[in-house]
This record gives C-alpha cells, sequence and structure tokens, in this order.
C-alpha cells in the first residue's frame, strides 16, 4: 500500500514513541537484575526487560526501512541526545522501591497490551504483523503484574499503603503514555492506528477493573494532571543520566560490530 509523506511521517513519529519507550522501560526494568525481592522476581524483571529491548529493536528496524538511521545508531547514536527521544515521563524514573516499580510495570504493559492488539488491525502490514507477535509477549507481563497487584494489594496494611502510594506516585506519570503525537487525526484516517485518546478509555477501563478487586484506589483522572512533554522531547532530570549509561560501551567506539 502507498503512503502520503505526511502519513509516513505521522506513522514514524508513532513508531518512535513505541521503540523509545520500550527501550527506556527495558533499561529501567533491567535494574533489578541481582537485587529482586525475590529469585522469581529478580527472574522476572530480567526477562521482561530482554523483551521489551527486542519490541524496541523491531521498531527501530521498521523505522530503518522508512529511510531512518541503522537501529543500534538510532538507539545508542542521536544527534540531539535526550530531545530526540519520545518516551513518556513514566519510563525514565529510576526503580525507586519495588511498589513503585510494580505498578510503572502495571500500568505501562496494560497499555502497551492494548495498544499491539490495535496494532494487529493496522494497515501497514509489517506494523500489524509484530503488533501480533508483541502483543502475545505482553500478556504474560501484564498476567505477572495482575498477580502481584492482586497478591499486595488485599495483604497486610503495609503493603496495601505502599501500594496506595506507588499509585499515586506512578498515576500522574502514566498518563504521560497517551500524550498526542504529531498527527493522530492522520493516523486513524488511514488506519494506522485508533490514537492515544482511544487507548486511554481501553486502557482506564482495564486498570479499574484489576484494581477493583484489590483495597487499593485509582485517583480519578479529572483531578490528576498528567505528566507531559515527553512526547515532544522534554523529560525529566532522570533521562539523560540513564542514556549516559546506556551508551556507555557503544560510545567507546560506535562503529565497532559486535
Amino acid at each position: 500500500m502507498n503512503y502520503t509523506e505526511k502519513e509516513i511521517e505521522a506513522l514514524k513519529d508513532l513508531l518512535y514513541r513505541i521503540a523509545d519507550d520500550q527501550l527506556i522501560m527495558g533499561h529501567r526494568n533491567s535494574e533489578w537484575t541481582g537485587l529482586g525481592p525475590t529469585l522469581e522476581e529478580d527472574i522476572a524483571f530480567s526477562s521482561m526487560a530482554q523483551d521489551k529491548i527486542g519490541h524496541a529493536q523491531a521498531m527501530f528496524q521498521l523505522l530503518y526501512q522508512l529511510g531512518e538511521i541503522d537501529p543500534d545508531q538510532n538507539a545508542f547514536n542521536r544527534p540531539g541526545g535526550e530531545k530526540d527521544f519520545k518516551n513518556c515521563h513514566l519510563t525514565e524514573f529510576p526503580m525507586e522501591d519495588y511498589a513503585f516499580s510494580l505498578m510503572r510495570h502495571f500500568f505501562f504493559d496494560h497499555a502497551e497490551l492494548i495498544r499491539f492488539t490495535l496494532l494487529k488491525e493496522c494497515h501497514f502490514t509489517p506494523l500489524s504483523q509484530i503488533g501480533k507477535k508483541i502483543s502475545g509477549e505482553i500478556k504474560y507481563h501484564v498476567l505477572h503484574a495482575n498477580i502481584w497487584l492482586e497478591q499486595l494489594g488485599n495483604a497486610t496494611e503495609e503493603s496495601i499503603a505502599r501500594m496506595q502510594t506507588a499509585i499515586n506516585l506512578t498515576f500522574p506519570l502514566a498518563l504521560g503514555i497517551f500524550e498526542a503525537g504529531k498527527d493522530e487525526e492522520t493516523l486513524a484516517s488511514a488506519n494506522l492506528f485508533k490514537g492515544e485518546e482511544f487507548l486511554k478509555r481501553e486502557w482506564l477501563k482495564e486498570v479499574k477493573l484489576i484494581i477493583d478487586k484489590t483495597k487499593l484506589t485509582l485517583p480519578l483522572v479529572e483531578e490528576v494532571d498528567a505528566s507531559l512533554g515527553g512526547r515532544k522531547g522534554y523529560h525529566t532530570e532522570h533521562l539523560n543520566p540513564l542514556l549516559e549509561e546506556m551508551t556507555e560501551v557503544f560510545a567507546i567506539d560506535p562503529s565497532a560490530e559486535w
């Protein structure tokens, strides 16, 4: 199928948002390697981190096919530094405690499962094929998050209080996932993606269903200020140090073949 230049640019913007979210979230999840509260959780977060880096690579490969730079250069050597990244603020924050990381994982992966499920219907065939594959993988990430949320959200007074604090901290950040891209209308009219507002409505239904099974409370959207700016290259103080850490080895010899 042939696309106009405007449609291609809107598609690239979508792919960058997805790729950067997955890349940064993957690196944040990897911080639990060797530090998980249980051996199973250590392995689980490490496994999910690896999956997300793979998902990012798939998006960067599509961007390469659409005329962007080599995937490794795109991930680790963008000329504009952090201002060239379009990930949401939620992904940038250090791992904090387990409650924070679990709630971030819960909110993020529910959104990504819906996103990739919607992308299965994308009229850009390479993306729809990737959507089918990745949505199947993220189902297990969501299942993991749901199990732990229900356990900790119904356990002791301390666990419930800590999880509620984590919800209150991460929910405004999570709303930033749905910050609109450059041209939502073009994506929708070209049957490429239904849009962030549609995704947010579906996400709110899903996360509320799970949280309602616990003693936790989801804040009202209308009473929360979403953390926006990441999609436009405006980031928190946490991103640049992470990028420096991520690119430390690559920067030694960007032309090296591994």
